[in-house]
C-alpha cells in the first residue's frame, strides 16, 4: 500500500510579491528550494496563515539568495504581500518505508536560511 506523507516543508515565508499578469505558479528564493529538497516544477501546496486561504501550485526557482517568495497567476488573488506562509510538499511511499521516513523541515528568517 502506498500513502502519502509529508516530504518538504517551508514554514512562515512571507510574500515578496503576488503577479496576477504572470503565468501561474509559486517563484520560490532558490535557496529555500534546495534547504527544503524541494525542485523546480513540483507541486506544491500553498497554506496562508494571514487568511486562511489553502491551494496548490508549482514551484518554480528565483534568484538564489532573493528570499522571493511570489504568486503568480490566478494565485495572486489568494495572498496580499507581506502575508505568512506555509509551503509544503507530499511524497508517495509504501506503508512500512513511511513509518521510518523524517521530512525535511526549514524555518527561515526573513526569508532567508
Amino acid at each position: 500500500m502506498q500513502i502519502e506523507v509529508l516530504k518538504s516543508k517551508i514554514h512562515r515565508v512571507r510574500v515578496t510579491q503576488a503577479d496576477l499578469n504572470y503565468i501561474g505558479s509559486v517563484t520560490i528564493d532558490e535557496q529555500l528550494m534546495e534547504a527544503a529538497g524541494i525542485i523546480e516544477n513540483e507541486r506544491v501546496y500553498i497554506y496562508d496563515i494571514n487568511n486562511g486561504e489553502r491551494f496548490d501550485t508549482y514551484a518554480i526557482k528565483g534568484e538564489k539568495g532573493s528570499g522571493i517568495i511570489g504568486l503568480n497567476g490566478a494565485a495572486a488573488r489568494k495572498v496580499q504581500v507581506d502575508d505568512l506562509l506555509i509551503i509544503v510538499s507530499f511524497a508517495q511511499m509504501d506503508f512500512e518505508e513511511a513509518k521510518n521516513w523524517k521530512p525535511t523541515v526549514i524555518f527561515p528568517k526573513n526569508n532567508k536560511i
